[in-house]
């Protein structure tokens, strides 16, 4: 969708605060501006907002939050710290982690008091890690689902999901929805749940060209974009970041573009870069990823060309990394690849790895993490290890009675006939576990000793090798009616299969160097006046470490917020 044409307003050429970039980040920045009584221009580089944050499961990170507590979880500033500390031993970006866990909570009630922004406590939704602070319950929040009728003819304006995530061609279904769907002839209760879905669907493409029914991230999404409409803030969209303007040292504004216009814009308190990190530009992929690395898929929306990063590069602002790290946050994708149209990703984040009877092997057929392991630890294991042995991409084996009833990727539970997933490349089956290894690559011996010790392990309930059904967010993603370990099972009746997984870049860890109130600073540490960051274009505070569920999208939410108030003059404390 293109901006341009007829009835497109001018650009100002002056306002208090440019906000670049229309993600979560964002949008909550020139949202809380705009509240607070500022001029805000918020600038899109494409016709639709989102982002990647419109592709995400739209769940947020906030500890100890007002809904947490409200609901009976047990939590604290201080356990949470603690968690984080343990994580992030290294200590590196602790100030930026305090003033998120202090302010977040107050934060999102904020939001939720004075905007269309709704959350949820999602219950049981365990941190990542098993390790002193770590919690299983009231961490994670999730967005409320949202209707996108409300929004009319903007819902256009709302970036769809990956259509991976999408049935019949257009038909959100968020996890609380795969159960039913799953069971649908099996419950009364999942059949109504499910027809009920299908027919809004089929009166929601009778006039738009999705359904309307908003989980998720898109959901977030669409709360921020109504949220926008009703606090007076317009989006220009198809405008780019060219340049920043500087003035003694002070951000003041920005040159912006539209179609052919260059425009000058000034800014009197400043300027937000949350343009997506460096996303899919690739000389910056080349620069902060690790070699090799920047070729892999990735989950980034393609529209983020790291606009932001470079222009405040140019102004003088330092970048910050991991230590030793990526540079990225991962989550392992297969390959899609449709009978029509190009070539697709699914993330493997919970319905399949952590099920029993499924494992993960390298080239020499060997394990190498415990598979129900989160999806950022998971690529990470298998990034290790590629240094020693082949294992990019690494494969996923099971039987075929494991699809039968959890499905693997996009091939759905309940799938019998095999052939035109594997017709097509993206599953590989044979009739023998050393077939099947010849197949994809692997180490025939190595194969079939690994899958024997699995089938030891299913047996016992006991992982000796790498505890896969030993922590919490394995077991809480497993099959909890499976016993003795709900993520152990045998792999043994033919078919085998197998599928590639890849290590996909999902947000950026490396960003510009920011403080506590995402104020941009420069290579001596001093801030660059006017000008800050938030998003992925700010470095991560969680340096490196995956904290649990929402661990990108809430920081973008609360370093956005507190972005928007610093500039305003109002710090947050």
């Amino acid at each position: 969708m293109s901006a341009a044409g007829a009835n497109v307003p001018a650009l100002k050429t002056e306002v208090d605060l440019i906000v670049v970039g229309a993600g979560a980040a964002g949008m909550t920045a020139a949202l809380v501006a705009a509240l607070e009584g500022c001029d805000v221009m918020l600038c899109e580089g494409t016709g639709q907002v989102g982002g990647t944050t419109a592709t995400s499961a739209g769940t947020i990170w906030v500890p100890n939050s007002s809904a947490s507590q409200k609901a009976g979880f047990d939590d604290s500033l201080e356990e949470a710290m603690r968690y984080l500390d343990g994580l992030i031993p290294s200590g590196e970006g602790r100030p930026l982690r305090d003033a998120y866990l202090r302010s977040g909570p107050a934060i999102i009630d904020d939001l939720m008091r004075r905007t269309q922004l709704q959350f949820v406590v999602a219950g049981k939704h365990p941190d990542y890690v098993d390790i002193p602070g770590s919690r299983v319950f009231g961490r994670a929040l999730a967005p409320l689902p949202f209707d996108g009728r409300r929004l009319g003819a903007e819902f256009s304006r709302i970036r769809p999901p990956m259509r991976e995530f999408m049935v019949l061609g257009g038909m959100m279904v968020g996890k609380a929805d795969i159960g039913h769907l799953v069971a649908r002839f099996k419950s009364f209760t999942s059949f109504r749940h499910t027809v009920g879905m299908v027919l809004r669907y089929m009166g929601d493409r009778l006039r738009h060209s999705r359904g309307t029914r908003l989980v998720m991230g898109n959901a977030l999404v669409a709360r921020f974009y109504a949220s926008l409409k009703d606090a007076g803030v317009a989006v220009s969209f198809d405008t780019k970041l060219d340049e920043l303007m500087l003035s003694e040292g002070r951000v003041v504004g920005a040159h912006l573009c539209r179609g052919d216009q260059r425009v000058e814009v000034k800014a009197r308190r400043g300027v937000v870069l949350a343009t997506g990190g460096f996303g899919r530009n690739v000389q910056l992929r080349e620069q902060f990823m690790p070699a090799g690395h920047a070729h892999w898929p990735s989950l980034i929306f393609e529209g983020n060309q790291g606009g932001g990063v470079s222009a405040g590069m140019r102004a003088g602002a330092a970048v910050d990394g991991t230590t030793g790290g990526e540079g990225v946050f991962w989550q392992p994708v297969s390959i899609t690849r449709p009978k029509r149209g190009p070539s697709g990703l699914f993330a493997h984040l919970f319905l399949d790895r952590a099920k029993p009877g499924l494992i993960a092997v390298d080239t020499a057929g060997m394990r190498f993490t415990n598979e129900g392991a989160s999806y950022h630890y998971f690529c990470q294991d298998m990034v290790e290890r590629n240094a020693t042995t082949p294992a990019v991409p690494a494969w996923v084996v099971c039987d075929a009675a494991f699809i039968r009833k959890y499905g693997l990727g996009l091939v759905h539970p309940g799938t019998t006939d095999l052939r035109s997933h594997a017709k097509s490349g993206y599953l590989s089956c044979a009739g023998s576990i050393d077939a099947l290894a010849l197949a994809i690559g692997v180490d025939p011996a190595g194969l079939a000793r690994t899958v024997a010790r699995n089938n030891e392990f299913a047996a016992t309930g006991i992982d000796a090798d790498y505890g896969k059904g030993s922590t919490e967010v394995s077991r809480f993603n497993g099959d909890p009616v499976h016993q003795p370990n709900p993520c152990l099972g045998p792999i043994g009746e033919a078919p085998f299969c197998a599928m590639a997984l890849w290590p996909a870049d999902a947000a950026s860890d490396t960003g510009l160097r920011t403080d506590e109130n995402a104020r941009v600073l420069d290579a001596n540490g001093h801030p660059i006046d006017g000008l800050y960051a938030a998003g992925n274009d700010m470095a991560s505070a969680m340096r490196g470490a995956y904290a649990g569920p929402g661990t990108t999208i809430g920081p973008a939410m609360v370093f956005g917020y507190r972005a928007a108030m610093h500039a305003k003059g109002s710090p947050v404390r």
